[in-house]
């Protein structure tokens, strides 16, 4: 288990620091502390990935998915706790919460789709793109409902207690969806295939073992980490609302990225894109509607985080990005050209941070989700029925 003795050894100087009270400057405390975060997610990644050996499949890759991205939201409910009593912090979490949302959509989608389309060119005939098993219907169901609810949010312009009441709802109740789904075998890879391969007993406490230190190890470095990459921006004459929207989430999800790249080469096709499509859900119900109670339990109060000019136009230009996720996997197919429209839109974003540019691109995601929900909508109802239909029972143990 080398690699296990790496991410520790990667994660371990954050602790001691942290534990001994040593204050860092930005630029030293941003790799020591973010490459904690990043070895925690790989420990998570691993853990999760073969704690499936004993959990039914639809549920395994939600709780897959939510394993995965704890880094992420521990960065993120950082900087809700704290804006309870720093309320410049609101800023950042609004920030983190769209970056890690637009990232994981606009670059992890497309990304495995072409890396799918490599690791099948020497095959008879090259993949036109990916398809999902039927059973994914109940993930897009349920991001179907938290993106039309997202569209309250902007005319709020204000994250609240109901919309944790609203998300968190959506969530559970997907994650019970979720634990009546079939029993597929799980497809696991490199180190996560070691530790599933282990007899039951002492899979089951290699896992635990490692979700408990990698959770230990992602609260001590999330704060530090955050706080870094607020300072170092200031101190370095960058934008810190972009530091923070950026740098943070792509190091937070990259373990999730690689699994699901690996995923991808090997032909693996709906495990690959279906891990990052439940991660998807888990973070625009569990992370948004967490945000508020954290911000509450900081000393903000129960009236939320409010969300000034800039934050509600990243909040506007993440829900059409998602609506637009959702009207390109109704069909359950991800094309290539569906997948270089996703990335297009993402990437050219960057150069414009003027408010009437952004906007324009979030008519653009939204014109071409109705564009395809309505040449696609037979595919809604069978939608609907698939996550309106109770769930089976788990199989027996």
């Amino acid at each position: 288990m080398r690699r296990i003795a790496v991410a520790l050894a990667v994660a371990l100087p954050a602790l001691v620091l942290r534990l001994s009270g040593v204050h860092l400057s930005p630029p030293v405390a941003i790799p020591i502390f973010g490459s904690a975060v990043v070895a925690s997610a790989f420990l998570l990644v691993w853990a999760a990935e073969a704690a499936q050996r004993d959990i039914p499949g639809s549920l395994a890759t939600a709780i897959l998915a939510v394993i995965a991205v704890l880094p992420e939201y521990a960065v993120d409910l950082f900087f809700a706790w704290s804006a309870g009593h720093i309320p410049e912090n609101a800023h950042y979490a609004a920030a983190n919460m769209t970056g890690s949302n637009r990232l994981l959509l606009g670059l992890g989608w497309p990304f495995v789709v072409l890396l799918f389309i490599f690791g099948g060119r020497r095959g008879p005939r090259r993949p036109a793109g990916i398809v999902l098993r039927e059973s994914r219907r109940v993930e897009l169901g349920f991001l179907a409902a938290a993106s039309l609810y997202s569209l309250v949010v902007p005319f709020t312009r204000r994250l609240a207690w109901y919309d944790s009441v609203v998300l968190l709802a959506i969530f559970f109740a997907y994650l019970w969806r979720a634990a009546g789904g079939e029993q597929t075998e799980p497809h696991l890879v490199g180190v996560a295939k070691r530790i599933g391969d282990l007899p039951a007993r002492t899979r089951r406490t290699a896992v635990i073992t490692l979700m408990l230190g990698a959770t230990a190890f992602v609260t001590v470095a999330a704060g530090p980490f955050g706080g870094a990459l607020v300072e170092g921006g200031r101190q370095l004459g960058m934008d810190e609302f972009l530091l923070v929207q950026w740098l943070a989430p792509l190091s937070s999800e990259s373990p999730e990225l690689l699994v699901a790249a690996v995923l991808a080469l090997r032909g693996d096709q709906d495990p690959a894109l279906g891990m990052l499509l439940s991660a998807k859900v888990n973070q625009w119900t569990l992370l948004v509607g967490s945000l508020p109670i954290a911000y509450a339990i900081g000393g903000g109060g129960a009236e939320g985080i409010g969300l000034d000019g800039r934050q509600t136009e990243e909040f506007v230009l993440t829900a059409a990005q998602t609506v637009l996720g959702f009207a390109v996997l109704a069909d359950l197919r991800l094309h290539v050209w569906e997948a270089g429209a996703l990335l297009a839109l993402f990437t050219l974003q960057f150069p414009f941070p003027q408010t009437g540019v952004r906007m324009a691109f979030a008519a653009a995601y939204a014109a071409l989700a109705v564009a395809l929900l309505v040449y696609r909508r037979r595919e809604l109802p069978r939608i609907v029925r698939a996550t309106l239909r109770p769930a089976a029972a788990p199989p027996p143990a």
